[in-house]
């Protein structure tokens, strides 16, 4: 299965990743493949946990990501 990561800069220094198809499912790294690793990590947890509850195992589909620029006049 795959799954996709988000990868955020954390304010601190280093970097948190989320996963999107799995809520609650969120690590972190002092690098972006320390980051990798952990969330890698984080997601076999989840779906063992998933697994061990006997709740389905979430697929991800079609998945976009965008960004959308703004006016800053135009907002408020």
């Amino acid at each position: 299965m795959e799954y996709t990561v988000l990868i955020y800069q954390a304010e601190e220094g280093g970097f948190w990743a989320e996963v999107p198809t799995l809520p609650g499912c969120h690590s972190q790294g002092e690098t972006i493949e320390e980051t990798m690793s952990a969330i890698k990590e984080a997601i076999e947890a989840h779906l063992v946990a998933l697994r061990d509850e006997k709740e389905e195992m979430p697929t991800e589909e079609a998945f976009i990501i965008g960004r959308v620029k703004v006016e800053v006049a135009a907002v408020g």
